[in-house]
């Protein structure tokens, strides 16, 4: 009886495996395009003076390639009411400095990059934000009245139509939170945004406990800037969801003069922004 087990089993096996072909599946990528990083933040109570860019090549979904840093490009930003020129150095490592960029609120700026023959432009005007008027803790705004929550309120200017970002980053967490703001219905407000994460443990997310630290930043932005993160955070919310929209590279304000076809990936924003961070007691 043991035998006539053997011999089954074995056929078994060589049925499965007969019937088992290879698939391969012919994924389609696209050109490899220059990704611009290029935010110059001027915090408040500070120069401004010191500013990175990072400049880096897209890669396909599949590459495992790490190191896609570009470097040996030029680099400059240009105020297009002094006609100041801010040089960028290559730190070839994918970054490019400077230690002299002078922000001004309300003035223009442009982005010229110069990488393979290519020439690579974009335009933003600086823009202002207020200052945090409150930041608080509690348990009473969020969807679970027992989680603990951060609370940041700020004045938002009268008869101005003003665009924000704000972010916050748990230091437990690697991923921050964002938020696209437009003040069409709080014109002239204090607004008050919260954050609290609800406990997941499929995500492995915990809620806040005391002890835990938040850092803040809050931007002021143009629209353009607002509509761009609208689309990136939708994106990246419905990540994984079958029934959302098929996901497609995101197009900012940066342009190949020479080749637009060789459109880069990318945003050049230029923002005043205000930073502080929250401890839960």
């Amino acid at each position: 009886m043991k035998f006539i087990y053997r011999i089954l089993l074995s056929a078994l096996l060589v049925g499965i495996t007969s019937c088992t072909d290879v698939i391969e599946v012919d994924v389609p990528e696209g050109p490899i395009r220059l990704t611009i990083e290029a935010s110059l933040d001027w915090e408040k109570g500070t120069t401004g003076n010191d500013q990175t860019i990072l400049l880096s090549t897209s890669t396909p979904f599949f590459e495992s390639q790490n190191n896609t840093a570009v470097t040996g490009a030029t680099v400059q930003v240009r105020n297009n009411d002094s006609g100041a020129v801010f040089t960028f150095q290559d730190q070839n490592d994918g970054s490019y400095i400077t230690s002299s960029f002078i922000p001004v609120m309300g003035n223009s700026y442009t982005l010229e990059i110069q990488y393979e023959d290519e020439q690579y432009t974009a335009t933003e005007t600086m823009l202002p934000v207020s200052e945090f008027s409150s930041i608080t803790q509690s348990r009473e705004d969020g969807e679970d009245d027992e989680a603990l929550e951060v609370n940041v309120s700020f004045q938002d200017p009268a008869d101005i139509e003003n665009y924000y970002f704000l972010r916050f980053q748990s230091r437990n967490d690697r991923l921050p939170e964002l938020f696209y703001i437009k003040d069409e219905f709080v014109d002239g407000n204090e607004v008050t945004f919260y954050y609290e994460k609800l406990e997941d443990d499929q995500d492995n997310i915990k809620e806040f406990e005391p002890g835990d630290t938040v850092d803040i930043i809050l931007l002021g932005i143009s629209e353009d800037y607002h509509n761009y993160l609208r689309l990136l955070v939708e994106q990246f919310e419905s990540a994984g969801n079958p029934f959302s929209a098929t996901p497609v590279a995101l197009v900012g304000n940066c342009i190949n003069v020479d080749n637009p076809d060789n459109t880069p990936y990318g945003y050049f924003r230029v923002s005043e922004k205000v930073a502080s961070n929250f401890t839960f007691e």
